[in-house]
């Protein structure tokens, strides 16, 4: 693509953003260097420094009102407005998240909080979950005030504190903090692109929840030689019953949704081929990705709820001893098929698990509070018509409609309370990015890309008659 846009409107503003990359990545680099890590609370005091920091970043931008936002027993929250001097224009929410996921445990070719880039692409925790989403927004809010001196449109910036750890407090700063909330359409660029050279809007996303399922039998641990064979194992049984809640493939016994053909048909319109699923998911050679069986990977992948093991009780080596064990517990991660709820899928689960429950043990499934609802949207109206004449301005072509696996809160908490506003989710990330994993990574062509669509996308969505 051509950064001048030639007869474009907005072209110069374009220009200057694209002569910026290098200084936009090292701004991206001084956020990725904060191990802002929500859910471990030796990193709450970097949760709060990183928070500081972009505000204080966003005071050099001049905006209208800044602030870091505080409630009792939450992660920050970082918000700010601009006026832009027409003031009939339409305003406009971005959404992103400043925390990150942990990386204790992985192993990484270059330092998780480092920012390193190797070929054409950034690699460091958080490089394109979120923070590269969100300074693609920096980047051409910087740039339409350098060349122009104003937004085409009033932006207000909201960036969460604790987006990787549930957002248990989001809705209660919506509540407490609404004007900072109020807008006429919402931009977020926390979502996946289906490849480098084609752009993605996401239309559903799976929901979230965490259940602990509980296998007890004795009073103590007890000697395995002197009573092997004679009490119940609760580790062997803990075993058991989470093999039964999935099938052959690994995929939940309960719980799937029977969509009516549109949603089939859409998913299926997006192929998923092997290749991508290898390469995005770091398969080893000799391990191939799951059978499609009856339905599109695609649905797989963003329609149906999925059930992750992500923690248990059981003793690693250095704690090993020749004990029959009292209880044994796993955590499971469940994502929920969009419009599910948690207490729906707990329900579903837990008379799963009676079924196969050894009746010599106790066994109990408990859902932990939390409920990150799914979403499923249709795009319509005209800010999704000046969407795509964004992107096809700069990426060449229009935006795809896909889904995500994965869970946003606040997508679902803003879309419930704002029924009726546009909701354009976009992203950075592509099949390559290894988001939650080791060697996260930014494709640096996709970021100089976001940014000089995100210039575009503010001037579309001032345009008469697209919001207002």
């Amino acid at each position: 693509m051509s950064a001048s846009l030639p007869n474009h409107p907005c072209q110069d503003v374009v220009a200057y953003a694209d002569s910026q990359l290098q200084a936009t990545i090292a701004l991206l680099g001084t956020f990725l260097r904060i191990p802002a890590i929500s859910c471990d609370a030796a990193h709450t005091a970097d949760v709060a420094q990183l928070a500081d920091t972009v505000a204080a970043h966003l005071q050099t931008l001049h905006p209208t009102d800044c602030r870091v936002l505080q409630l009792p027993g939450a992660h920050p929250m970082v918000a700010a407005t601009w006026k832009s001097s027409n003031a009939n224009a339409p305003t406009v929410l971005v959404y992103g998240h400043l925390d990150l996921q942990p990386v204790k445990g992985e192993v990484w070719r270059t330092p998780p909080h480092e920012p390193t880039v190797v070929g054409d692409r950034l690699y460091a925790r958080g490089a394109a979950d979120d923070m590269g989403g969100w300074v693609s927004h920096l980047a051409a809010i910087a740039a339409w005030l350098q060349v122009r001196g104003d937004l085409p449109c009033h932006l207000r910036l909201v960036i969460e504190g604790e987006e990787e750890c549930g957002s248990s407090h989001l809705e209660q700063f919506m509540d407490t903090y609404p004007e900072v909330f109020t807008a006429d359409a919402m931009v977020l660029t926390d979502c996946e692109n289906p490849s480098t050279e084609v752009p993605g809007l996401t239309i559903s996303l799976r929901g979230i929840s965490e259940m602990v399922l509980t296998v007890r039998a004795l009073g103590a641990d007890v000697h395995s030689g002197l009573w092997g064979n004679a009490v119940p194992d609760v580790a062997t049984s803990l075993c058991k019953i989470i093999a039964g809640l999935v099938d052959g493939d690994g995929r939940p016994t309960v719980g799937l949704v029977d969509w009516p053909a549109q949603q089939r048909q859409a998913a299926a319109a997006v192929p998923i081929p092997d290749e991508v699923v290898t390469q995005g998911a770091h398969l080893l050679p000799g391990v191939f990705p799951l059978p499609d069986r009856d339905r599109p990977r695609a649905e797989w992948l963003w329609l149906q709820p999925a059930i992750t093991v992500v923690a248990t009780t059981m003793p690693h080596a250095d704690r090993k001893k020749n004990a029959l064990r009292a209880e044994a517990t796993a955590t499971l991660s469940v994502r929920l098929a969009p419009g599910q709820t948690a207490q729906q899928m707990h329900q579903l689960l837990q008379e799963r698990v009676a079924a196969l429950s050894p009746p010599q043990v106790l066994s109990d499934l408990a859902l932990l509070p939390g409920d990150g609802q799914g979403w499923l949207y249709q795009p319509k109206g005209e800010a999704f018509v000046a969407a795509n004449r964004a992107y096809k301005a700069v990426w060449g072509c229009e935006m795809v409609h896909i889904g995500v696996g994965g869970s946003i809160p606040f997508v679902a908490l803003f879309g419930n309370r704002f029924k009726t506003l546009p909701l354009i989710l976009n992203g950075v990330m592509d099949p390559e990015t290894t988001a939650h994993g080791p060697n996260e990574s930014l494709h640096l062509g996709v970021f100089r890309k976001a940014i000089l669509t995100n210039v575009l996308l503010l001037h579309e969505l001032a345009q008469p008659g697209v919001l207002r």
